[in-house]
């Protein structure tokens, strides 16, 4: 019997860490400069900002293959409120309780958040089917999206 990491849908954990490290790589490209002129968690909230537009592309297209929308892309901020709450929370336990260096600690929190993120932002970018909802039951007949395309051979 398949215990639950059998029904994650691996590809996506992979291309969400993809998307992850790149938009991390964003943030911290951000972060840094910004580090030397702000506070630590001023420069971390700015840098934090920058990247959630080209998160969202990201994670639309590459990670769940997904078209975005408009409604998707009012929603995205939901995942990153849970993904800016999740990673802050670590970043100040990391710094302030641990005395973690100011620099490296938002890398760390980022790690620590990629579980709790990757559901929430599945669940908007990908909202599961809905059941019994049909053409024969009065429901929509396309309940879910189609993929995005890309042309090439899968």
């Amino acid at each position: 019997m398949p215990g639950p990491l059998a029904a994650l849908p691996w590809g996506q954990v992979a291309r969400f860490t993809v998307v992850g490290g790149v938009n991390t790589a964003t943030f911290y490209a951000c972060y840094l400069p910004l580090h030397r002129l702000l506070p630590y968690f001023a420069a971390y909230t700015a840098g934090f900002v920058l990247s959630l537009v080209g998160s969202f592309f990201l994670n639309t297209y590459f990670t769940y293959r997904t078209r975005p929308t408009w409604k998707k892309f009012l929603l995205f901020p939901l995942t990153q409120v849970t993904n800016y709450a999740v990673q802050s929370a670590g970043l100040v336990a990391l710094v302030s309780w641990w005395g973690m260096n100011s620099v490296a600690a938002p890398l760390a929190a980022a790690l620590l958040a990629l579980p709790v993120t990757f559901v929430v932002s599945r669940r908007i970018l990908r909202p599961p089917a809905r059941r019994g909802g049909g053409p024969d039951q009065g429901g929509r007949p396309d309940q879910t999206e189609p993929p995005v395309r890309s042309g090439r051979p899968a």
